[in-house]
């Protein structure tokens, strides 16, 4: 194909379907990412009910992470062997009947069964590794924009589903709040088996900004085997611990900590429910504006020192937050959402860019595992910072051993060297 013809294939004054692409995984992200505004706020009524204590609980969602996590390379793969659209679908209706069927639930493996094992698996099919396949395919051009419009999009459904589920929870009862959850992953389907496409070549397109084409690139073997077969590409990079390293503490300071324990440790100092919910939904609106942020930043500046950047002040804001935890949203409660809300998951652009530049167009299946790791330490912090709050009586050591665990990060990113594009491909 000449650069003429290739141009004419990929315009960049009209819309590609790319960017159609792009929508879509926005929304089925933004319906998946409802589940994860209700375990922080159910936390309480659940307890109440039942008698689970937080430790319970923890243990639940400590197994959704895990599983959100190791599912994420097996799902990238799976989308290069069967395609994009059946893989979201089923992992939509996943959540679905995981949130669904726990209005039912009476024990607490129930619990554990329904949002550890059905959501969790459901999730990690619609995460990073998902945004990683998009990006990765259908982008040359605003990679990392896309990259960071997309990672927002699980704050952005934090921020329209946690004020609803809070306030839901709090007037009707938590059983009501799960159906809607389950109503908003189930509507999403039809989005996806209308619009979503595998490859630019579907279309008869180029990924957007590409000057030539490309065949898409096939999983030769079992999709397990091209999981793990990523697995053993990225092991034999250092660059590649040193990345899963640093994103274990970024599911550790986030999903793990703040997503699932931010609420009952407001709760812990008088705040109500819908009020802390309020505080979360705003890290979800600063989110949205720091990650995209994150993007645009990563397509310029290097992406090593941004990640030094990020988690150093995530990790000084971790530290006051005990101080600033009041019953009322004070002035001292926004400088933490605030800054935590701006640093959110602004790490994502910036580590997947590193992992496209050590290998190439393995990158979905590779960063899938990095992703794992982010979901591994997620389900750290999940169990065991519930397990301190029973032990201790508040959250103050989880959040303290956490800002501790973010400057250890910023080493690690210090230490990730300079790679050439697709330096590792088999």
């Amino acid at each position: 194909m000449t650069l003429a013809a290739a141009s004419r294939r990929t315009p960049l004054t009209r819309i590609h379907w790319a960017w159609v692409v792009a929508a879509v995984s926005f929304v089925a992200i933004l319906g998946a990412a409802g589940f994860r505004s209700v375990p922080g706020v159910m936390m309480n009524p659940l307890h109440h009910e039942f008698g689970w204590s937080h430790g319970v609980v923890g243990l639940a969602m400590s197994v959704n992470m895990t599983l959100f996590g190791v599912t994420a390379p097996f799902a990238a793969a799976l989308m290069d062997r069967f395609g994009v659209r059946p893989v979201l679908s089923v992992a939509l209706t996943f959540i679905a009947a995981g949130s669904a069927l726990s209005v039912f639930m009476t024990a607490s493996w129930q619990l554990v069964l329904l949002w550890g094992v059905l959501v969790g698996v459901g999730t990690g099919a619609i995460s990073m590794g998902f945004v990683a396949t998009v990006a990765t395919r259908w982008f040359e051009a605003r990679r990392g924009l896309v990259t960071g419009v997309l990672t927002a999009a699980s704050a952005t459904g934090q921020l329209i589903f946690l004020p609803i589920v809070a306030q839901i929870t709090t007037r009707h009862g938590w059983r009501w709040a799960s159906l809607l959850v389950a109503a908003a992953a189930l509507a999403v389907v039809p989005l996806v088996a209308a619009f979503m496409r595998n490859h630019p070549q579907d279309k008869g397109l180029t990924p957007y900004g590409a000057t030539a084409a490309a065949a898409p690139t096939r999983v030769p073997a079992s999709s397990f085997r091209a999981a793990f077969d990523g697995l053993r590409l990225g092991a034999r990079v250092p660059a590649f611990w040193l990345l899963a390293a640093s994103f274990a503490i970024c599911g550790m300071t986030t999903n793990g900590l703040i997503g699932t324990h931010f609420i009952p440790a407001a709760n812990d100092h008088g705040m109500p429910t819908t009020v802390a919910a309020g505080l979360l939904a705003t890290i979800g609106i600063l989110d949205v504006a720091g990650t995209v942020f994150s993007g645009w930043l990563t397509d310029r500046v290097d992406p090593r020192l941004l990640l030094v950047v990020y988690y150093t002040g995530r990790g000084l804001s971790l530290l006051i937050l005990p101080s600033l935890l009041s019953p009322h949203a004070d002035p001292s409660t926004w400088v933490f959402v605030i800054f935590y809300g701006l640093d959110w998951v602004a790490t994502v652009p910036p580590t997947i860019v590193l992992c496209r530049n050590y290998f190439g167009v393995n990158t979905p299946v590779v960063f899938g595992w990095v992703f794992a790791s982010h979901q591994l330490g997620a389900a750290v912090a999940a169990a065991g910072a519930g397990k301190l709050r029973d032990l201790q009586g508040n959250y103050d050591l989880a959040f303290y051993l956490a800002a501790g665990l973010c400057v250890i990060a910023a080493m690690l990113c210090a230490n990730v060297r300079k790679a050439q594009v697709n330096a590792v491909t088999a």
